[in-house]
C-alpha cells in the first residue's frame, strides 16, 4: 500500500467522523439524526478520500523537490529568514492578542505567516548579496583592514552561443573574468534539438553538446551547470533574462532578439559577435591581400572574395578570375548594419 492511499484512508476516517458529527448537529425534523449522521458521514468520506492528499503528501513532495533542488545558500537564507520572521511575530502577538475579541485570536495568527512568508521571500531572493555581505563581515572581523574580496563575475551562456562553439576558443585565452554558468534547461533545449528529427537542428545540438564538453575539459575559467529555474516561464530565453537578474549576472548570446531584450532590462550582454568585429584585422587603403574569388559581382566584371572572418571583398575586373585566388589592393572601406565591406582593385592594375 502506498503512502499516498493510506493517507487517503487516514483522512477518510477522519472526515467520516467528522461529517457524521455535523450531521447529528445540523439535523432537524422530519429526518431522524441518525439518516443527517448517515448522509453527512457518506459525504466526509468521499471528500477525505479525495482531498486528503491536496494536504498531505503532495504538499510533503512539493517541499521536499524544492528542498532538494534548492543551493545550499538560498536555502540556508531562507532558514533565517523564516527564524527571524517568527521572532518577529512572536513580539508584536503580545500586543496584538491585546485586541478585542476575535481580533486578538486571529490577528497574532496572521501576522505571524505573513511575516514568516514576506521574510523568506526576501532572504531567498537575495541570497547572493547576503552570503557575499556575510564572507565581508568575516573577513573584516577578522582583519579590518582586509580589502574586500572582488565579487565574483558570473556569465550565463545562452544555446545560441554554445553552438556557435567560439566561446570555447575564448575561454581558452582566459580573457573572461569570472564563473560560466549553463543553466540545466539550456541544457534540456541542447538536448531537444540535438534528438530533433531534422538533420541540420541535431547536428547544431551535437555540435553545443561537444562545445559544452570542450568547456568542462579545457576552459581556463570555471564552467558550472546550475539548477537555478524560473517557475511559471515555459520560453527559454525569457528563463535567461529574468535569471540573470536574480543572480545580476551578464549574459552571453548570439541571438539578436534576446541582445536586445536583455539590454532594455539591465543586464550586461556579451555579444561574441560584437567582439569578433571588434578584434578582426582591419585593411586600411592601399594595403595588400589575397583574396579568393568565388562568384561574381552585382556590377558588371565585378569578383567577390570573402575573408576569413566573413567580411565581403569586392574586386574590381576580378571576374574573370572566379576560382582562383589573387593578390588586391584595398580602395576603400566601408561600414554597413551587416558589417565591414572592403573594394579592391587587382594589384597589377594599380
Amino acid at each position: 500500500m502506498s503512502l499516498e492511499f493510506g493517507f487517503r484512508l487516514i483522512g477518510m476516517v477522519v472526515f467520516t467522523l467528522l461529517g457524521t458529527r455535523l450531521g447529528i448537529e445540523v439535523a432537524v425534523p422530519p429526518f431522524g439524526a441518525d439518516v443527517f449522521a448517515l448522509s453527512f458521514g457518506l459525504l466526509g468520506s468521499i471528500t477525505g478520500l479525495i482531498i486528503t492528499p491536496y494536504f498531505t503528501t503532495r504538499p510533503a513532495r512539493y517541499i521536499r523537490r524544492a528542498v532538494t533542488t534548492m543551493p545550499a545558500e538560498t536555502l540556508l537564507t531562507a532558514i533565517i529568514g523564516l527564524g527571524l520572521g517568527m521572532v518577529i511575530a512572536a513580539l508584536a502577538a503580545v500586543p496584538l492578542s491585546q485586541l478585542p475579541a476575535p481580533l486578538g485570536q486571529w490577528v497574532p495568527t496572521i501576522v505571524t505567516i505573513v511575516m514568516s512568508y514576506m521574510l523568506v521571500t526576501l532572504f531567498s531572493n537575495r541570497a547572493p548579496d547576503i552570503a557575499t555581505l556575510t564572507q565581508r563581515v568575516m573577513r573584516s572581523s577578522i582583519d579590518p583592514n582586509a580589502p574586500a574580496p572582488p565579487t565574483e563575475s558570473l556569465i550565463l551562456l545562452d544555446t545560441s552561443v554554445i553552438i556557435d562553439g567560439r566561446v570555447l576558443d575564448i575561454s581558452k585565452t582566459g580573457f573572461l573574468p569570472g564563473v560560466m554558468l549553463i543553466p540545466r534547461f539550456v541544457l534540456a533545449e541542447l538536448q531537444h534539438i540535438a534528438d530533433s528529427s531534422d538533420a541540420l537542428k541535431r547536428t547544431r545540438g551535437r555540435r553545443g553538446l561537444d562545445v559544452l564538453d570542450g568547456l568542462q575539459k579545457e576552459s581556463r575559467i570555471p564552467v558550472r551547470i546550475i539548477d537555478d529555474d524560473v517557475e511559471g516561464i515555459r520560453a527559454v530565453d525569457d528563463k535567461l533574462v529574468l535569471l540573470a537578474q536574480k543572480l545580476r549576472a551578464q549574459l552571453m548570446t548570439n541571438d539578436y532578439n534576446l541582445n536586445g531584450v536583455a539590454k532594455l532590462q539591465g543586464i550586461t550582454v556579451l555579444n561574441v559577435n560584437e567582439l569578433a568585429n571588434a578584434v578582426k584585422a582591419v585593411f586600411l587603403p592601399n594595403e595588400q591581400m589575397a583574396i579568393h574569388v568565388i562568384q561574381e559581382g552585382r556590377e558588371p566584371n565585378q569578383g567577390v572574395g570573402y575573408l576569413i572572418d566573413g567580411t565581403m571583398v569586392v574586386v574590381e575586373e576580378g571576374k574573370r578570375y572566379i576560382d582562383r585566388t589573387v593578390n588586391v589592393t584595398v580602395t576603400r572601406m566601408i561600414q554597413t548594419a551587416a558589417g565591414k565591406m572592403y573594394f579592391a582593385r587587382l594589384t597589377n592594375d594599380v
